[in-house]
This record gives C-alpha cells, sequence and structure tokens, in this order.
C-alpha cells in the first residue's frame, strides 16, 4: 500500500502542479471579485457541495455519488439561468478596454492588504445628517466595506474627495444636480455621487417609505456596505444593514452605530 502510494505521488507531473497553481489562482480571484456580496455564500456553498461530491466518491458511497453528481450536472445550467443578469455584466465588464487596468489589483492575489485599516470620519458625517435633517434635506449616504461598489461608479458623477460636512450638504442641497441618487464612501473619501443603486423588491416594504429607503435596503441586500438615510418630508434619519431598516434614529445611536462598524 505504501508502496503504491509512493508510486503515484512520483507520477506527479509539472503539469499536475501547474493545473493545481491555476485552479488555486481562479478561486481566488473569484473570491476577491464577490466577496462583501451575498454572492460570496453562494460562492461558499458551491465549493462545500462540490468538495463533498469528491469525498462521496473517494470513499465509494456509489448510491449517494450518483445522486450528488446528479445535481452536479445541471447545476451549472441552474447557475446560468439564476445569474443570468450578473454574468451578462461580467461580460460587458471584459469587453470594456479600460476594465483590466482599473482592476488589475484585484488580480493580482499574491498582494496583500496589510496596511492600517481605514479610519471613517464619523464626525462630517454626523454633522452633515444633523444639519440636514433640520432642513429637511432627503439625502442618501452609502458607506462601503469590503465590497467597494466599483460597478456603481459608472452611474454617477466622480468625486474623490476628503469627506466634509460642507460637501456632503452642498451635494444633496436641493438645487444641486448632483442631489438626486447616492453618494459612496469608500476609503473615508466621497467616491462619486449621484449614483443609481438597485431598489429592494421586499413585498412586505412600508408603504410611506420613498424610493431612497427602498434604494438603502436594496443595495445592502446585495453587499455588505451600510446606507444612511434622511428623509426629506419629515427630516428623520434612517439607516440601513444587510437588508434591514431601522428609522427614526437618533443622531447619538447612528453615531454608536457608525463607531461599532468602522472602530478607530
Amino acid at each position: 500500500m505504501i508502496e503504491l502510494l509512493i508510486t503515484n505521488f512520483i507520477k506527479i507531473r509539472l503539469l499536475d502542479v501547474i493545473d493545481i497553481l491555476l485552479v488555486a489562482f481562479l478561486l481566488y480571484a473569484i473570491y476577491r471579485l464577490i466577496k462583501g456580496t451575498v454572492a460570496i455564500r453562494i460562492f461558499i456553498g458551491i465549493i462545500s457541495f462540490y468538495l463533498i461530491w469528491k469525498l462521496v466518491k473517494v470513499l465509494q458511497m456509489e448510491l449517494l455519488s450518483e445522486i450528488l453528481g446528479s445535481f452536479i450536472s445541471v447545476g451549472v445550467i441552474a447557475l446560468l439561468i439564476v445569474f443570468q443578469q450578473e454574468i451578462r455584466k461580467f461580460l460587458l465588464l471584459l469587453g470594456t478596454p479600460s476594465f483590466i487596468g482599473k482592476n488589475q489589483k484585484r488580480f493580482l492575489f499574491w498582494k496583500f492588504n496589510i496596511g492600517k485599516p481605514i479610519v471613517l470620519d464619523i464626525d462630517s458625517i454626523i454633522k452633515a445628517c444633523r444639519n440636514m435633517a433640520k432642513t429637511k434635506t432627503g439625502a442618501l449616504i452609502i458607506i462601503t466595506n469590503k465590497n467597494e461598489l466599483l460597478e456603481l461608479n459608472e452611474t454617477g458623477e466622480i468625486i474623490d474627495a476628503n469627506i466634509s460636512s460642507s460637501l456632503i450638504e452642498s451635494i444633496f442641497y436641493k438645487n444641486n444636480p448632483l442631489h438626486d441618487g447616492a453618494i459612496i464612501i469608500r476609503k473615508n473619501k466621497i467616491a462619486s455621487a449621484s449614483c443609481v443603486l438597485p431598489l429592494s423588491k421586499k413585498l412586505d416594504f412600508p408603504a410611506n417609505y420613498g424610493l431612497r429607503h427602498r434604494a438603502a435596503v436594496g443595495i445592502t441586500e446585495q453587499s455588505d456596505a451600510i446606507a444612511i438615510i434622511v428623509s426629506e418630508q419629515t427630516g428623520n434619519i434612517a439607516y440601513s444593514k444587510a437588508g434591514e431598516l431601522k428609522t427614526n434614529i437618533s443622531l447619538t445611536k447612528l453615531e454608536d452605530f457608525l463607531n461599532n462598524f468602522f472602530p478607530k
């Protein structure tokens, strides 16, 4: 038995090693692209299901192996149907000439982020929310986490400016052409403004809340970002995380929430 294992080990070719490395690179690249989204759960589930199937085959559990294999055989078609919109969007991005240049760092899997965690300028955000709530200025602020929401930049205007309460307030001023949409804060900077967000499709969504609240829930359903909303009807402040909406939040509670989510 030992001699057989040694013989099989010796038969490993250079191409086998390259094959393993390419698969590892592919899996890690996919993980980097979808981390922070709901798709990561499906990705982990698929990998787990595949590994279980392989383990069952090694253990020669014929009946269970055949059943799991049937799911695997139709799984690709099912994924194509379920994720047809996402696949179409990804293929369109690949066809963009500047795609590789903009995203080359995301494909360099050997480069790890070992820098200091970014500290969010919470005070400026709280001050802006306080002033906008007083004047009943509608606002939608998205703060990214692991998923940087880079694909949403093209739906708005690139700002790439340091966070300040006056800048946030001026963007959402009703006569500003950029006020109708969301601002995206990424790495402690206002990355873009007037961005279009996906809307939540919850059937039980409260009818007394408008598109800002529905968009806030929609983007937090699909990513690990958080959203802050200021109502232009009431001036009330709300926030959304993981698809859950918390309304009529005081500035103190909002500050505590941000400090817990982005510790200094």
